[in-house]
């Protein structure tokens, strides 16, 4: 079985710095001097674009939105949301991003929570029963050199109210929710962490090993 190493960046990560990050990961695996690595981190709050974004669906107030090189719109990132950036070798990409989702739906699954799948749109969701759909985690990514940028962000305990200013992910008329909403109780992401490592280890069919940030960091100096 192929091993996925995976590094904690911690809390408050700025995303141009984790986007600086994956980019040098992400050469040395298309090189081959490194294997397949997780980045698990939360972000600092921040607005980021991906390719299809549409103009009228950025936010109207000016508030300040980071153009990113990855599939899919626009979306948010922040305290409170898990943010998984795997950079690994990939062949089939639409079985990849089925492998993130069912990482997501298994962790949702692990709190009591069902949450799955709705057809023509990417990510993971709540039904709404008669209300509007609720999403509660996302999935972006980017391939090049057959390799894996960018990844998925599930909502543990963030403030919902940062969606409210943006159509997140381009879906009008859907909601945002939360494993914290969902499951009636507060779910931090330090309680979702080892679940996510087991659970996106098991869906990408991996053996998840656990690497410290300074190690990594120097690893990739060492191979510059």
């Amino acid at each position: 079985m192929a091993k996925l190493t995976i590094v904690r960046l911690g809390v408050d990560v700025p995303y141009e710095q984790a986007w600086a990050l994956q980019r040098r990961v992400h050469s040395h695996r298309v090189a081959g001097s490194l294997g397949d690595t997780a980045l698990l981190l939360e972000h600092a709050p921040v607005y980021t674009a991906g390719k299809r974004t549409a103009a009228h669906e950025r936010p109207a107030d000016g508030t300040p939105v980071v153009d990113v090189d990855r599939g899919g719109r626009l979306t948010w990132h922040g305290p409170g949301q898990l943010v998984g950036y795997p950079i690994m070798r990939v062949g089939d990409i639409g079985a990849y991003v089925h492998a993130l989702e069912d990482a997501m739906i298994q962790i949702c699954a692990d709190f009591g929570v069902s949450a799955g799948r709705i057809e023509g749109r990417s990510g993971v969701w709540v039904a709404g029963d008669g209300g509007p759909d609720r999403a509660l985690g996302a999935v972006g990514i980017r391939i090049a050199g057959g390799v894996t940028m960018h990844g998925f962000a599930l909502n543990c305990a963030n403030d919902p109210s940062w969606f409210n200013r943006i159509v997140p992910c381009g879906i009008a008329g859907a909601a945002v929710t939360s494993l914290s909403q969902e499951a009636g109780r507060r779910v931090v992401v330090d309680e979702v962490m080892p679940y996510a490592e087991k659970r996106l280890a098991e869906a990408l069919e991996a053996e998840p090993y656990e690497m410290h940030e300074e190690d990594l960091l120097q690893a990739v100096a060492r191979q510059r």
